[in-house]
């Protein structure tokens, strides 16, 4: 089998891949985690954007493994009302260590605080960019949003991340109450590999 047909995503994070492979599955023949080529890579993401972050990561992964094409997905939770946190650092927003339970903390905290003195605005949305990056050095790139809110308790037992409290306005249900396949139907990685799809058909 050629490694035409053969995409690695740069994550360790079985979420994405089940939700990339699902989405991707008629793209390519394989798509193939990190692990499923041995590969152990700690990625710096110095980037200031979701697109940046994702080239260095396809990047990083590309260079280990000459032939291959790589995708990589870098997104996140913005809410505006706090100047656009968690952003990009939405992984890793209570400290290094990737605590989902923390970060969703720190994030009612911080809304909380700001609520203490200015009217409640909980409008937030996610963004996701995707790189497709061809051995031959080509990429495509691609970004996705969904709006939403986010509420003040956990509401689901799906997802993970921030989907307990987003409550997606299209779907009226938070991430984590979504089925697969309705998350799949409306998110924002969604969007962005749709975007993807049309963009190596064009």
């Amino acid at each position: 089998m050629s490694n035409e047909r053969i995409c690695v995503l740069a994550s360790h994070n079985a979420h994405k891949l089940a939700e990339i492979r699902a989405i991707l599955a008629d793209e390519f023949d394989k798509v193939l985690s990190l692990k499923d080529v041995g590969v152990e890579v700690d990625i710096d993401e110095t980037g200031t954007t979701f697109e940046q972050n994702a080239y260095i990561k396809a990047k990083a992964v590309a260079d280990l493994l000459p032939g291959y094409a790589v995708v990589a997905d870098d997104s996140g939770l913005c809410v505006p009302c706090l100047n656009g946190e968690p952003g990009v650092y939405s992984a890793r927003y209570a400290g290094e260590v990737c605590d989902d339970h923390a970060n969703n903390r720190l994030l009612l905290h911080n809304l909380h605080e700001r609520e203490k003195t200015l009217p409640r605005d909980r409008a937030a949305y996610f963004v996701s960019a995707v790189v497709l990056l061809f051995p031959d050095g080509r990429y495509l790139s691609c970004e996705g949003r969904v709006d939403g809110t986010i509420l003040d308790e956990y509401r689901g037992n799906g997802g993970f991340g921030y989907d307990p409290l987003f409550l997606c306005t299209e779907l009226n249900k938070t991430f984590a109450e979504a089925t697969a396949d309705e998350k799949n139907s409306v998110s924002h990685r969604a969007r962005a590999l749709a975007e993807l799809k049309r963009k190596l058909h064009a």
